[in-house]
């Protein structure tokens, strides 16, 4: 009779991780990551996230590096309410009441407000995607 040759399967490449300081690609069991405090993430799905910036590195030396960087950057409260804001209205119901915003957004009015009027002063500064 004759034998079936089995079918090799094609090798699959190893994940690869990019280090947000030097740029080099490694395998993804080889990174380092941590949480840098960072006023612009907001997590997509998970609110206690919410201003923390999730970071990755190729060792434990650019890691700090990466984290003492973060540390001199300003955190600003009414840019993660405005960043709340916009994942409450891209989410759902593109128009809400200012007690509903509340309610998705855990805000309250005169956080909304701040947000709101810090996010129309900086409207014009942001870089083009």
């Amino acid at each position: 009779m004759w034998k079936r040759r089995k079918r090799a399967r094609p090798v699959r490449p190893l994940p690869l991780e990019l280090c947000d300081l030097c740029g080099v690609t490694f395998p993804e069991d080889e990174r380092v990551r941590g949480y840098v405090p960072d006023s612009s993430a907001v997590h997509p799905t998970h609110d206690w996230f919410d201003g923390l910036r999730r970071v990755t590195a190729c060792c434990e030396e650019h890691l700090a590096v990466v984290r003492k960087d973060y540390e001199g950057r300003e955190f600003v409260p009414e840019e993660l309410w405005a960043a709340k804001i916009d994942r409450a209205l891209s989410s759902g119901t593109r128009f809400l009441t200012m007690e509903r915003l509340g309610c998705r957004t855990g805000l309250q009015e005169s956080q909304i407000r701040r947000a709101i009027a810090w996010h129309n002063a900086h409207l014009g500064q942001r870089p083009e995607p």
